[in-house]
């Protein structure tokens, strides 16, 4: 019985035990990707498909995360947010050190909304207002440069690859991710 209530107090303690701050939580999880598999992803545009290969975060430990902290994204990267069941999604860039494009989608694949080049380090909300199937950050600036718009339609997994090719789905992580909403 002594075991027994000496556990639940060791047990109390480490509960109510001050923790590493957020911020420092957030940079040591950064260390540990989502994973190192790609997903290919596809925006299609009236005159264009523009093809990237993003990170996916899939927990809400890999979400809360995001990109913060990082300090360089390549122009044909990117970082993946499902949301699973469709939610009305609000974003903000505390602890992202670069500018972002948001580009929230619906779950028809259109892109509802562009939050354009982000600010930095800024706690202002990024949100569509709608529930979205996912929010896709790339890097800021991106979206204008390759003439992405709201209304383009965006669709990952084996349905983004061009007709004839396909990616190895033993290679990745994410085989069963696939979002191909028909126009």
């Amino acid at each position: 019985m002594i075991r027994i209530a000496l556990f639940a107090a060791v047990a109390l303690l480490t509960a109510c035990a001050p923790s590493q701050s957020n911020d420092t939580a957030k940079a040591s999880a950064n260390t540990a990707q989502p994973s190192n598999a790609l997903l290919p992803l596809a925006i299609h545009s009236a005159d264009a498909t523009r093809r990237f290969e993003v990170e996916v975060a899939m927990t809400p430990a890999e979400q809360a995360q995001g990109l913060m902290f990082r300090k360089t994204l390549g122009p044909d990267s990117g970082m993946l947010f499902p949301m699973e069941p469709p939610r009305t999604a609000s974003f903000w860039m505390k602890n992202t050190l670069i500018p972002l494009d948001m580009l929230f989608i619906r779950t028809d694949g259109t892109i509802a909304f562009i939050g354009a080049n982000t600010q930095p380090y800024s706690q202002e909300p990024v949100s569509a207002g709608i529930p979205v199937a996912a929010v896709l950050e790339l890097a800021g600036g991106r979206a204008v440069a390759l003439g992405i718009k709201e209304g383009d339609r965006v669709n990952w997994g084996r349905c983004s690859m061009p007709e004839g090719q396909s990616y190895d789905t033993t290679q990745s992580a994410w085989r069963s991710l696939n979002f191909c909403p028909k126009p």
